[in-house]
């Protein structure tokens, strides 16, 4: 039989995961969790991470002004600086700061994107914008190709950026791009404390920063975290709980606790009334307070932004492979 071919990774080929946020506030354990992933898949394959920030698409698309989008965006940085990525395999772009050599890509692949395309994905835009932005997504998918030649690319994202990979795999399917479409691997919301949909400083519910303490992170949880146990502790005892609409359960089993038969025993005790609900949200709560505690001590040893991401940014290199030469 024939034998499958070897992954990129597998074979030491050049692969790379591209995954990014519009920065719009503080950042959350919804946003931060797919950058924890990229770094493992660097980690464990060698693969290039690249990671854009979309601040003038956050300057089209709500109220804050630029003073207030810069400000989010230094916030954020020192946060993506945290999860401790390769600064030999990643790449820190912000749009408004590399847009000498983002736009001029974003502008070649535009003229690939018909705005009728751009109704079609995502409605009827506000401004012109918010028209050309997905130009600017593709460029962000497609820029470690354009830097490194053409190879494969993951994209791991929650389903509602999927329009994104699917408009840019369109325009990379034109033969004079010479670049592989991206790939994207779809993953599920990380739920609001209160129940479904993904978490998100619009919810009614507090979402968990990351720079919230132990404290804190109990006390939300504790208040706000949506529950599938049973009205009453007797009741409870006798029928059991409900894990998979359980928050707290859904936050252990997503990434918290890293036991697998740590986490089915759990549900199984949930199911079977023996562990109640207030225990379950303790355990969470213990959890993530671990995690955020490390982030934040590595957030906090950052020192000057600069000179802290320097290592991450484009090099001179890099740039002359992505800046137009009118000479040739």
């Amino acid at each position: 039989m024939p034998t499958a071919s070897p992954t990129a990774a597998e074979a030491g080929e050049t692969h790379s995961v591209v995954t990014g946020v519009g920065p719009s506030g503080p950042m959350h354990l919804g946003h931060v969790l797919v950058f924890y992933l990229a770094k493992r898949l660097q980690a464990e394959t060698g693969a290039h991470v690249y990671v854009p920030l979309s601040d003038d698409e956050k300057f089209y698309a709500t109220d804050l002004r630029f003073d207030e989008i810069e400000a989010t965006t230094r916030s954020n940085l020192r946060d993506l600086l945290a999860v401790g990525f390769d600064p030999e395999r990643t790449r820190v772009i912000v749009d408004r700061l590399d847009a000498g050599v983002l736009y001029p890509q974003a502008a070649r692949l535009g003229a690939d994107i018909t705005q009728s395309t751009v109704d079609a994905t995502y409605g009827e835009p506000e401004n012109v914008g918010l028209s050309f932005y997905p130009a600017m997504q593709a460029t962000h998918l497609l820029l470690p190709q354009l830097v490194h030649g053409r190879h494969p690319t993951l994209v791991p994202i929650a389903v509602d950026q999927d329009p994104h990979v699917r408009v840019c795999r369109d325009v990379a399917a034109k033969e004079r791009f010479a670049v592989d479409k991206p790939g994207a691997l779809l993953g599920k919301f990380l739920p609001a404390l209160d129940g479904p949909g993904k978490m998100s400083a619009s919810s009614d519910a507090p979402a968990i920063e990351l720079t919230d303490d132990r404290e804190t992170v109990r006390e939300k949880t504790m208040q706000h975290a949506h529950s599938g146990g049973r009205v009453d502790v007797d009741e409870h005892r006798e029928h059991g709980g409900d894990p998979s609409v359980d928050v707290a359960y859904q936050y252990l089993h997503t990434f918290f606790e890293p036991d697998d038969e740590r986490v089915e025993q759990l549900a199984a005790d949930y199911r079977s009334g023996e562990l109640l609900t207030g225990e379950l949200k303790a355990v969470a709560a213990e959890r993530i307070g671990d995690f955020l505690a490390e982030h934040r001590e590595r957030r906090e040893a950052l020192g000057d932004l600069q000179s802290e991401l320097a290592p991450y940014r484009l090099t001179e290199a890099e740039r002359a492979r992505l800046r137009p030469t009118v000479f040739e």
